[in-house]
């Protein structure tokens, strides 16, 4: 039985209209469903046929486990962290790049709230215990950059431990990178419709309805925090050694091919096909926040 999720209805300030949203209620309002796509300016008016993409997808699979046979003969480790708006599909982001990988050697990280014992040791510390050893694959589904979002928006760091860790971070990543891990920094943004309606579909999808969480609900009003938190961030730690890869996810499908693309032509692995892999859509993706401008 899927756990209940409480909500209430709240009023938002959507461009400068009052709209009253209602998770619970299943009929999902119009101007939700006609904006989704759109919001926060994305730049095409019909997601990706469904078949273009699945065979599109399965050529980067296949790219994908060379780089894992690389991985493995050479020992290098490659780590990559996927950051974003609450439901901008991270986790589905995440499935499709492993999917096919060999789980023994591609392995997913999504830590649970600390301990005591862990809020008590270094901030960066429990993240550190999960980074790659020789041959392997780790992707962060939400990592140490909790700190420079949720954490300072709902009140679980205070503002001093907010701006150490924007200052440590970068000093943290350039470690990584000095030992030759292979880093990436993925950032999912989407437009405030579209995250409406995907708590929605959440909501009154027994199979996804875990994926709600209370905190999702308490976030609902706190838009303009989150934004103003992000731009910080990405100003603050996007650095040459360690960028980040900012990436419009609106339409899913688009977000995942653009985004497993720009690993595999990052990387210098055996038996490349940049004819398969294909070339960056320059209005999905882009290094920094300058996409999102």
């Amino acid at each position: 039985m899927a756990e209940e999720v409480e909500s209430r209805a709240v009023e938002l300030d959507i461009r400068g209209k009052t709209r009253i949203f209602d998770v619970d209620d299943p009929v999902l309002p119009d101007w939700i469903d006609e904006e989704a796509l759109a919001s926060g300016g994305y730049p095409y008016k019909k997601k990706l046929k469904d078949e273009e993409y699945l065979e599109e997808l399965e050529k980067l699979q296949i790219e994908l486990i060379k780089v894992q046979f690389w991985l493995q003969s050479t020992g290098k480790r490659v780590m990559a962290l996927f950051e974003g708006r609450d439901a901008a599909g991270k986790g589905g982001s995440i499935a499709a790049t492993s999917a096919h990988m060999n789980p023994r050697l591609a392995r997913v990280v999504a830590l649970t709230k600390p301990t005591d014992r862990e809020a008590g040791q270094w901030y960066f510390q429990r993240y550190v215990a999960q980074f790659p050893t020789a041959g392997e694959f780790v992707l962060f589904d939400r990592s140490w950059y909790n700190r420079a979002g949720v954490e300072p928006v709902m009140g679980f760091c205070t503002p001093k431990q907010y701006e150490q860790f924007l200052k440590q971070a970068p000093r943290m990543e350039r470690l990584i990178v000095q030992d030759d891990i292979l880093f990436f920094k993925f950032y999912l943004d989407i437009g405030r419709e579209m995250q409406l309606k995907r708590f929605h579909d959440r909501r009154h999808d027994p199979r996804a309805v875990w994926k709600l969480s209370s905190m999702d609900i308490a976030a609902l009003t706190k838009w303009k925090d989150y934004s103003e938190k992000r731009d910080r961030m990405l100003k603050d730690t996007h650095t040459d050694y360690a960028p980040w890869t900012v990436i419009r996810a609106n339409d899913k499908r688009r977000a995942r091919l653009n985004l497993i693309r720009h690993i595999l032509l990052t990387l210098d692995y055996d038996g490349k096909d940049e004819k398969v892999i294909g070339e960056i859509d320059g209005k999905i993706l882009g290094s920094g926040a300058q996409v999102l401008k």
